[in-house]
């Protein structure tokens, strides 16, 4: 994050992402994290990669995309991947496996 950012001004952008990627066809879950030192986490998940490109693609996240690091970002990382393994395991009932996302061509 810059210096300068407008944390609120950055706050009410990220609350509107995390709105519009809602309404995703194939949107899953979205999460956020801030570690210790102040970096920052987002995980999206999707059910298929064209969920995950519409998600891309979506005219207003773009646009953000371009205000954040016009006016946000020093930096920034962006990580896509696939599901290996997914599972939970609970005291009551032991090893669950849990939705696999799709790995559609789409």
């Amino acid at each position: 994050m810059r210096a300068d950012a407008d944390l609120e001004d950055y706050a009410r952008h990220s609350q509107r992402m995390r709105e519009l990627v809602r309404q995703i066809p194939g949107f899953i879950s979205i999460k956020g994290f801030v570690g210790e030192d102040g970096e920052e986490i987002s995980i999206a998940r999707f059910d298929s990669e064209s969920a995950v490109k519409a998600w891309r693609s979506h005219p207003e996240h773009l646009l953000t995309q371009r205000r954040a690091r016009e006016i946000f970002y020093a930096s920034y990382w962006v990580q896509v991947c696939h599901t290996v393994r997914d599972y939970e395991w609970g005291l009551d009932t032991g090893r669950v496996n849990r939705f696999a996302a799709s790995r559609d061509s789409g």
